[in-house]
């Protein structure tokens, strides 16, 4: 009878993990609505629930530069109910930026995937009068301090790839941060802020109806979907390069056969012709990976983002 019930109790989380999942799934997402983790991970949740058979919610806990969204999945409890979309700054940036943070993207979470990687582009208020990067960049030059930029949060992509840009071309302009892209571009549209980083696909629609005017695109290619729009680095910003990505995680001790269920549930996902269709309308790269791929690809991250972190000496940069 002993040896049968130390059986049973051997068996029966195998078993639990083996009917994975019973119950609904809760993605969660570090920003507010509106901006690029909503881009990436609402459509991918709807790609989960019909590869899994319960409902993925996609479920925004905007915040301390998604530092409250980290905390909170890091305490959920370990059983792959509850996950959530990293981008770089979670991942890679805020452990190193934030020296009091409370959690680690690689010591307090089980890696799933690395999901894809997506452009940022340089835009600005159609009343800033500045028709491509280098008359952007005398504006700037010839009125230090006068000109603002938003960003997602303190240690977000967006606000790194300003800090990039003022490194290399040396200007003075104010940091406006916010919890994440909802804000961020109604301040951009209103003319607020005059300019900031942004994502193709959460800023598709003011972009179509000339809300806002692009300037450049991060990375070293053009974009397949705004062709006319050059590199900042072909607009003279030399050795300029830029780009967001995105990863999914679960709470540390999660078992195993959960992460490996949700890992091959994640690469069917991203074979979807409809998602891939949906990511590459929004210059989205799908990438997939095994995670421990993933736990290499952040470290790697982390040490190119180091010397930039360091740049930032407050919210203001």
């Amino acid at each position: 009878m002993k040896y049968l019930a130390c059986l049973a109790f051997l068996i029966a989380p195998l078993l639990a993990n083996a009917q994975y999942p019973e119950k609904p799934i809760h993605m969660i997402l570090p920003y507010s609505s509106g901006g690029g983790a909503d881009v990436i991970g609402r459509p991918l949740a709807n790609e989960l629930t019909k590869i899994l058979g319960k409902t993925v919610f996609a479920e925004n806990r905007g915040g301390a530069s998604g530092n409250i969204a980290m905390e909170y999945v890091a305490n959920s409890p370990p059983d792959g109910y509850t996950i959530i979309l990293m981008l770089t700054a979670q991942a890679a940036v805020n452990n190193t930026l934030f020296k009091d943070s409370k959690v680690d993207a690689i010591k307090d979470f089980e890696p799933i995937s690395l999901i894809a990687k997506a452009p940022y582009f340089l835009a600005v208020n159609p009343s800033v009068p500045a028709k491509n990067v280098q008359e952007f960049i005398a504006l700037v030059r010839n009125n230090p301090g006068k000109y603002s930029y938003a960003s997602t949060g303190n240690g977000s992509g967006t606000h790194l790839s300003m800090v990039l840009l003022k490194s290399i071309a040396q200007l003075d302009i104010l940091h406006v941060a916010y919890k994440g892209g909802g804000g961020a571009y109604t301040d951009l549209l209103s003319g607020q802020v005059d300019a900031s980083f942004v994502g193709a696909g959460s800023a598709k629609g003011f972009i179509q109806n000339g809300q806002i005017r692009l300037l450049a695109v991060t990375t070293p290619l053009r974009s397949p979907i705004y062709p006319d729009v050059p590199t900042l680095a072909e607009s003279g910003v030399t050795g300029y390069s830029s780009e967001v990505w995105y990863a999914l995680y679960a709470p540390k001790g999660t078992p195993p056969a959960i992460i490996k269920k949700l890992n091959s549930a994640v690469l069917v996902a991203l074979k979807s012709p409809q998602l891939k269709e949906r990511y590459v309308a929004d210059s989205i790269q799908t990438i997939g990976s095994t995670p421990d791929d993933l736990t290499a690809f952040t470290k790697s991250e982390r040490t190119k983002w180091a010397q930039m972190v360091g740049r930032i000496g407050s919210a203001n940069e």
